[in-house]
């Protein structure tokens, strides 16, 4: 949906047009607005070539590591942000000629693709938390799930986004304003646009958001009734499926950070009426929320890294796909057996022994995603 947020093909009448501003004005609007399109094309190199290592990782992890549940839900979520990435070119082209020239059915596949991406998403990162609750207190049954069960979910996620998105494929059209400017608008009444856009924040943050928390809160209370009633032998107070669970709530963390305030400025116009902002206040704000939101596919390659690594030793820690393990084997011997095992059934080794981890790469990978989010951060603000 970002189209929508930037200029000038966005549908909203906060937009604003350059005929609405002075000599002066209209200078530093071509400005922001090329700063604008620097700054996606940094974030578009970044995002794919973030994405793209993560589907390589998954690829060359082999054949076990790939039939696991959260592997395939990780290549979901890339493949959502690559297509999501795809539109920054053309978003970059608006920008810089402050005209629309992909014609009609650029507006329809273009808004469309954003918000299949966006629902895509957040529906995956949902499954991956109720896989990881399911997990956590129901483990014998998800392993007994089989792999077409998997990607029958896959698809039903896709299914569903693609049919929230229908509506906003059908919806718009190419006109043309007052000074001459193609722009893509919607063509239904604005009680009607409001409220399909109330559902789309509905299915794309609420309704995700009640049940992630739930889930959460679940395994919150499992977790501290366990620390109760300790077993004998405590795992580790960083064990891998912790930290699993940690970094699945992170992205969706990041998520939430990166989409709520898109979803603010969209609706709060349309509910509340013109802000009686300038009109390069309203672009900047435009700019602002359109790059938190490509911001996410970039932060997501570092945190699918993490997560796959970790994802990958609480694997081996648990003895899937048949490897044995044995009580009171450390991580480093259980590592050791998982390599020969994967040397006789010709599958590729993945993961490392934790002591042989350098510090500073812990540091950078847990590091990164902040440091990016910084330089947006601090490129939208000098627009």
């Amino acid at each position: 949906p970002h189209p929508l947020s930037c200029p000038p093909p966005g549908p909203l009448p906060a937009s604003g047009s350059n005929t609405e501003l002075g000599g002066a004005e209209a200078v530093e609007s071509a400005v922001a607005a090329w700063a604008f399109g620097a700054v996606l094309l940094v974030m578009y190199v970044t995002g794919v070539t973030g994405n793209v290592y993560t589907l390589g990782l998954l690829w060359r992890s082999g054949r076990c590591a790939r039939g696991a549940p959260l592997s395939s839900s990780i290549a979901s979520l890339a493949l959502a942000d690559l297509l999501y990435l795809c539109s920054i070119p053309f978003i970059v082209g608006t920008s810089v000629a402050q005209d629309w020239y992909f014609g009609e059915l650029g507006c329809r596949v273009l808004l469309s693709l954003d918000l299949l991406t966006m629902h895509a998403s957040i529906f995956t990162l949902t499954l991956m938390c109720t896989e990881r609750y399911l997990a956590v207190t129901r483990p014998l049954a998800v392993r007994r799930r089989a792999r077409r069960f998997r990607k029958a979910t896959a698809g039903a996620v896709w299914g569903v986004s693609l049919l929230l998105t229908l509506p906003m494929m059908l919806m718009f059209t190419l006109s043309q304003s007052g000074d001459g400017k193609h722009i893509c608008a919607p063509t239904w009444s604005l009680n009607a646009y409001r409220l399909y856009l109330t559902v789309l924040f509905s299915t794309s943050i609420l309704a995700p958001g009640l049940i992630i928390g739930c889930l959460y809160a679940r395994l919150a209370t499992t977790y501290l009734e366990s620390q109760r009633n300790p077993p004998r032998k405590r795992e580790p107070k960083r064990s891998p499926r912790q930290k699993v669970l940690i970094l699945v709530f992170t992205i969706v963390l990041v998520f939430w950070a990166c989409f709520v305030p898109f979803w603010i400025w969209q609706l709060v116009p349309l509910y509340h009426g013109p802000l009686g902002l300038p009109p390069n206040t309203q672009k900047c704000i435009n700019y602002l929320v359109t790059c938190l939101t490509y911001s996410n596919s970039c932060i997501n390659p570092f945190l699918y890294t993490l997560l796959t690594r970790n994802y990958h030793e609480y694997l081996i820690l648990t003895g899937h796909q048949n490897v044995p393990v044995e009580e009171g084997m450390t991580v480093c011997e259980t590592m050791g057996r998982r390599k020969g095992h994967c040397a006789n059934t010709n599958c590729h080794c993945f993961g490392k022994c934790q002591t042989d981890r350098h510090p500073q790469n812990e540091f950078w990978s847990y590091s990164a995603p902040l440091c990016f989010l910084w330089f947006v951060s601090s490129c939208t603000y000098l627009l």
